[in-house]
């Protein structure tokens, strides 16, 4: 895209029936439906091509949920139900097949291997549990930190599994063996954000230090570059589903848009900007259809931005 286009942002949609705030988003970006939860348990389905519509309550559980994964070829959902485990709802029936139980403590964040038929959760007592996906019996659990894992990130072709977590390290373990390959430094506080690049070229880091960090996969992930990239901590990290682009959400109440190959920033939505959100933004969930991205925040709503390449004026 050559640099003189510019993306521009349109507010399509507030969406509001959460109770309290909304932590976490999951979807398949060729799909319509979309999934959020947050502080009050509620997982709710919503329309990315109707989102004038109310959502629909899929579940209800008893503690706060930080962590949802949706698995297209099987059309489940799973809830990472903090202090209790890991819950699959299976979609087309609207009831709950799998149920396992996980140490009880926060749970921070899922990362599904189609390849490995494997389920990795990171946990906030630094374990790292892994779950079988046939049945999701735990097949394994490794304590790596006496800090919280806070995120997960796969690569699927080199078979590596990037954790990241509260005591500033970001670990890349080989995702059958679990062993530890390589130990990424740098973060001044925790890293609650990590992302590879669609093209596997990049793993992208981010946490409470505000700092984006780039590093290079295959230069032994050699850190490639450093941005201070919003005010307050960094929440989330999301790629567009075609690799053109990608965004940040922080608890500064701003979304930042990126170009995923230069790394320059492109737009920023706030509340001043494009009516953004009052809170933290806490998750993004990036459509393929339509460019679509959803964020979540504190403020207890959900927002639906249209994103648009237009050329420049003239």
């Amino acid at each position: 895209m050559p640099s003189l286009f510019r993306l521009q942002v349109q507010k399509l949609a507030a969406l509001t029936g959460h109770r309290d705030c909304v932590y976490t988003l999951a979807g398949d970006p060729d799909k319509a439906a979309f999934y959020s939860a947050g502080a009050d348990g509620m997982v709710a389905v919503w329309d990315i091509d109707k989102p004038e519509r109310d959502g629909e309550l899929v579940a209800k559980v008893e503690n706060s949920v930080y962590a949802l994964q949706y698995l297209p070829t099987r059309n489940l959902l799973l809830i990472g139900h903090n202090y209790q485990g890991i819950q699959a709802i299976d979609l087309a029936e609207k009831k709950l097949v799998f149920a396992t139980p996980l140490p009880p403590v926060a749970i921070f964040d899922l990362a599904y291997s189609e390849a490995r038929q494997r389920l990795y959760v990171a946990l906030g007592d630094g374990t790292l549990a892994v779950l079988r996906a046939a049945d999701f019996k735990v097949e394994k659990l490794l304590r790596l930190s006496d800090k919280s894992l806070r995120c997960l990130a796969l690569h699927e072709e080199r078979n590596e599994l990037a954790v990241g977590g509260s005591d500033t390290l970001v670990r890349i373990l080989d995702a059958d063996s679990l062993a530890l390959k390589h130990t990424l430094e740098g973060a001044t506080n925790s890293v609650f954000t990590a992302a590879y690049s669609p093209d596997g070229r990049y793993l992208l880091t981010a946490g409470r230090d505000a700092h984006l960090r780039v590093w290079e996969v295959e230069r032994q992930y050699a850190e490639y570059q450093y941005i201070v990239a919003h005010m307050f901590t960094i929440n989330h990290i999301a790629f567009s589903p075609d690799g053109t682009y990608f965004a940040t959400c922080s608890m500064d109440k701003s979304i930042k848009l990126w170009d995923a190959e230069t790394f320059r920033l492109l737009r920023v939505i706030d509340r001043a900007r494009h009516a953004g959100h009052g809170t933290s933004v806490n998750k993004l969930f990036w459509s393929g259809r339509q460019n679509r991205l959803v964020s979540c925040s504190d403020d207890r709503s959900l927002a639906v931005w249209e994103l648009l390449v237009a050329p420049p004026a003239l």
